[in-house]
């Protein structure tokens, strides 16, 4: 069976307007990103995709895995939705321009609060609330996280089919969750099973 070809790219055409709003869009994520902003990856996709239509799917799924396998922090997969928003948009420079406005509406907000609320919190660690609030932010961030896995795993609209890999995920998440095997191990063996292409 052959693989159906490539999607032909997007082109669109954004008004300064747009950019206004992909940035004001990114500074409020920035404040939902508690786990990191790959915890806000499913509002991104409902925003890029299918609302405004300036990311394929494709393209969406690529910036999240291309940023997840490169050295360095995994917020890059942030600048490259905003590298293809720009280039979809027919540009370069656009695409650079869209690289700074995602980064610099992601970044700038949660670097701010976090600082602001790491020495008040330094400050006050006895209080009740703040072990509370401390306590009660885990539930939500593995929420995110389990959206933001879900948005990924159904992208072909054959989550259904997909149950090997959706049980290889819940069975790494217990192991890494029970033991003290290294990720990196964990990871390999994910490799193994995919170039085998039992999931």
């Amino acid at each position: 069976m052959s693989a159906a070809p490539p999607l032909p790219p997007l082109h669109i055409v954004l008004a300064w307007s747009d950019w206004l709003d992909l940035f004001a869009h990114y500074l409020m994520l920035s404040l939902m990103s508690v786990g990191g902003a790959i915890s806000t990856s499913a509002e991104m996709h409902r925003y890029l995709v299918v609302q405004q239509h300036w990311l394929t799917q494709a393209q969406f799924n690529e910036s999240i895995a291309l940023a997840q396998a490169a050295p360095g922090p995994n917020v890059l997969f942030v600048a490259l939705m905003g590298w293809n928003v720009g280039l979809n948009a027919g540009s370069s420079a656009a695409a650079v321009l869209g690289v700074m406005i995602t980064m610099l509406g992601i970044l700038l907000p949660s670097t701010v609060l976090t600082y602001v609320a790491a020495q008040w919190g330094q400050r006050n660690r006895h209080l009740r609330g703040v072990r509370a609030f401390k306590q009660g932010m885990a539930p939500l961030v593995i929420g995110l996280l389990l959206s933001t896995s879900f948005i990924l795993g159904a992208a072909g609209g054959v989550a259904g089919r997909d149950w090997p890999l959706w049980l290889l995920a819940v069975v790494s998440g217990l192991i890494i969750w029970r033991t003290r095997l290294h990720l990196l191990w964990v990871l390999a063996v994910g490799a193994v099973l995919g170039a085998l292409q039992f999931v």
